[in-house]
């Protein structure tokens, strides 16, 4: 490609250099009046997506975008060191447009180094413990989409993070939804990637997150909670297989404090304490966003508190409970579910949201002191909590009858 009388720059593929997969890399050679230099751009693609002519990929590849994009601002970079270096020297070699441009490539920051940058950073904050484990180990799963995404899709394994488009976003969030991930959890990864990007942004290493613009919209799912009468039957009901019988306390304990499962699972004696009201309370602070999450222990809570107080496990490793793996704990709750004969899928989460719907709105508890209890740092985190349930309707319509057609009420029904 021709730029002026003196220089040229082409871009090739070096096909002796194919991979077992087919790819072939593209490399770009600078000409100045017959002497030649050249290297590689770092990018790949099917000789059966590469345009010969125009020196360019075809819409048939699947980040031809990507590709062209980059050739476009190599060529005008490369022109511009031209220029530049022609205008202090007489006599211009190739090498030194090249050696012009390599620091640029060199100190070219990519996707992955900011992925390292973030993520280590966290691991220090966990380590702290100013972070929550699980946190983290939601950052490694995202680098490690992100990776799956670079490889399948655009045939690399990083990316540089100035060659980040808005189709980046959009294409990774329709990977994502291809391999059987849902919209809202789709669209959480898609939000947290801008987040690392924006990290790379306060570094320094590129100016503006080009999908900052990408908008990440959730639907409001349906929380399976228990009814209270579906509640009590699981706590009364006789197991006999101890593993069971364990996990079924738990999560009932769970329905009763709020508790998510990362943090009963760090429970110990020491979080309960007796409160000004004389009675007992447990506290403990949600590693997930460092916020006090301090609940009175209704009367259930105490039962099985005081059930396990001399379990083995419990004295051994001076935990509160005797709590499984969240694997087998998600396992296990099933299992019970089964045996109770409720018909929904309960996980850690329902356990949670059940204490903020049927124990505590359901029964008149205002929002303030539901976010409070739920270590919210806001309502806006509690208002997914509030939609009106039937029962709430009943109990409130139940009032209302009572109060205007009871046998103290405004109106008589002869």
């Amino acid at each position: 490609m021709k730029v002026n009388e003196d220089l040229s720059i082409l871009f090739w593929l070096k096909r002796q250099k194919a991979t077992k997969e087919g790819l072939v890399p593209i490399y770009v050679r600078i000409t100045v009046k017959g002497g030649r230099t050249e290297f590689s751009s770092g990018k790949k693609i099917h000789p059966d997506h590469w345009d010969e002519e125009s020196a360019t990929a075809t819409s048939g590849c699947a980040d031809y975008k990507l590709i062209n994009s980059y050739i476009i601002k190599t060529k005008a970079e490369l022109e511009k060191h031209y220029n530049q270096v022609s205008a202090v020297n007489k006599r211009v070699h190739p090498d030194m447009i090249k050696d012009a441009y390599m620091p640029k490539l060199i100190l070219q920051k990519t996707l992955m180094q900011a992925f390292k940058l973030h993520n280590e950073e966290f691991a220090q904050r966990v380590d702290k413990n100013k972070g929550s484990k699980g946190t983290l180990v939601r950052y490694e799963r995202l680098k490690d989409k992100v990776q799956d995404f670079l490889k399948k899709k655009l045939k690399v394994a990083d990316i540089a993070l100035e060659d980040i488009e808005m189709a980046f976003a959009v294409n990774f969030f329709h990977h994502l939804t291809m391999e059987n991930i849902g919209d809202n959890t789709a669209m959480k990864y898609v939000k947290t990637l801008k987040q690392i990007i924006d990290r790379a942004i306060d570094e320094g290493w590129i100016k503006h997150n080009t999908i900052s613009g990408f908008k990440c919209t959730y639907k409001d799912p349906d929380r399976e909670t228990l009814e209270m009468h579906e509640l009590v039957g699981m706590y009364e009901k006789e197991i006999s297989v101890e593993r069971l019988a364990e996990v079924r306390d738990v999560y009932v304990f769970c329905c009763f404090t709020g508790y998510a499962y990362e943090t009963v699972y760090n429970l110990e004696p020491a979080n309960i304490f007796k409160g000004l009201d004389g009675k007992l309370w447990i506290t403990k602070d949600r590693q997930k966003t460092g916020v006090e999450e301090t609940v009175p222990l209704l009367p259930i809570a105490l039962a099985i508190i005081e059930k396990y107080k001399n379990h083995s496990y419990c004295l051994s490793e001076n935990k509160l409970l005797p709590v499984n793996s969240n694997v087998r704990y998600n396992a296990y709750i099933k299992e019970v579910a089964t045996i109770c004969g409720i018909k929904k899928e309960l996980t850690t989460h329902t356990a949670r949201h059940t204490f903020a719907t049927t124990v505590l709105l359901e029964n008149d508890v205002p929002i303030e002191t539901v976010g409070k209890l739920l270590g919210h740092k806001d309502l806006r985190s509690t208002q997914i909590y509030a939609k009106i349930t039937k029962r709430k309707i009943s109990n409130n319509m139940m009032a209302l009858e009572s109060k205007i057609f009871g046998e103290q009420g405004l109106l008589k029904v002869s």
